[in-house]
């Protein structure tokens, strides 16, 4: 029997290279407009704002973002936001950005606080107009229900997950990805891919969302090293930018599992960009998962092109090997020492995952404190695959 399922997503997703060209239509008759901006794409952004104020509305943009944002930059930001009262806000820029611009737009009407609002369906309402158009093709945050913040004193990320986080415009457009970085091109790809994958084999998985899912897996990895190796290629940051869709799209009604428990101390922690955290993670979780899941993990590996005769064990765990190569061929470090953390921060590190159980209970594994410090450990030491 098929399970329930429930699906909360944008009124209107834009999807296509100039794509971004449509914002103003959807901010017709909003005379208070509040755009936050990355910087890198500040330049596209600029003369649509100058046409959104020839039209009439008035306009406030910020390129206050930090990368993995902490809950205090949101506070300062929302003191700003709240002074100018939109009636609108629009994120442009990576999953920071996105994430930022979704808090914006339902704390500023001050009904609630910030530290009531973290967890799962803690937020009352959203009165505000909100548009998220994207600009990396890995966090998928600009169609999901969800926002992470990093808690500076606890030292690890803390969700807000509620449908009032769910944009009434999406625009996904492949050209604002055109200039991106490689080592951002490789993090959030593999982002992307391990949103895929983990809602895949969830433990809620779907069969609405497993085809979506294994669909991203397959533009994913046909295309990233492509689109790091060559960033103009529009065809591969297409392709790109749909799989990410694809990846985001999965985080509502299923979510991630274990890979993102585990990666939310690195962040927190030590700063390390998430989609580097979820990379260097992911073979190795996999690696715990695959007795759990070795039919689903031999068709994400088929998926992959993975062409190798045998049992399915033996094409999952090719294609765990092809995971972890493409991550290597991307630039992206191999373990934990690359991205030094030392060995002692690994007990600290798995006690941190362990209260990460929005996240943890979705694994197809059961997963306990000393099994998250093998992960660890196996990570540190590079033995996966």
């Amino acid at each position: 029997m098929i399970a329930n399922i429930t699906l909360n997503l944008p009124s209107v997703i834009e999807f296509g290279a100039g794509k971004i060209g449509t914002l103003p239509h959807h901010l017709q008759g909003f005379t208070r407009v509040f755009i936050l901006v990355d910087k890198p794409v500040f330049t596209k952004i600029e003369p649509i704002a100058g046409e959104l104020e020839k039209s009439g509305s008035t306009v406030l943009l910020s390129t206050e973002v930090v990368p993995e944002p902490p809950i205090d930059t949101l506070s300062g930001l929302l003191q700003t936001v709240k002074l100018f009262n939109p009636d609108a806000v629009v994120g442009v820029g990576g999953g920071s950005t996105m994430d930022l611009a979704k808090l914006l737009a339902v704390l500023c009407s001050g009904e609630q606080q910030i530290h009531e609002v973290i967890g799962i369906n803690k937020l009352g309402s959203r009165k505000t107009r909100l548009i998220l158009a994207a600009t990396t093709s890995g966090t998928g945050s600009e169609v999901t229900p969800i926002a992470v913040l990093t808690d500076t004193r606890e030292k690890l990320k803390k969700g807000v997950v509620s449908p009032h986080l769910v944009a009434d415009v999406t625009i996904v457009d492949p050209e604002l990805t055109l200039a991106l970085p490689a080592p951002v091109t490789a993090a959030t790809g593999m982002d992307a891919m391990t949103h895929c994958i983990e809602a895949y084999t969830n433990r809620f998985a779907h069969p609405v969302i497993d085809n979506i899912a294994l669909q991203g897996i397959r533009l994913i990895s046909e295309n990233l090293e492509t689109a790091v190796l060559a960033g103009d290629n529009l065809e591969a940051r297409t392709a790109m930018a749909l799989g990410s869709l694809y990846g985001g799209l999965c985080l509502g009604p299923v979510n991630t599992a274990a890979v993102h428990a585990l990666a939310y101390p690195l962040g927190g922690e030590f700063n390390v960009p998430h989609g580097v955290a979820n990379s260097v993670l992911l073979p190795f979780v996999m690696d715990f998962n695959l007795p759990a899941c070795t039919e689903k993990y031999a068709q994400v590996a088929r998926t992959m092109g993975v062409t190798i005769q045998g049992s399915p064990d033996s094409v999952a765990k090719e294609g765990i090997r092809n995971i972890k190569q493409l991550s290597q061929r991307c630039g992206i470090p191999s373990g934990l020492r690359q991205l030094n953390i030392h060995a002692g921060a690994i007990p600290s590190m798995a006690k941190s995952a362990m209260l990460v159980t929005r996240l943890l209970d979705n694994n197809p594994r059961k997963l306990e404190l000393s099994d998250a410090q093998a992960i660890f450990t196996a990570a540190f030491n590079g033995s996966a695959g």
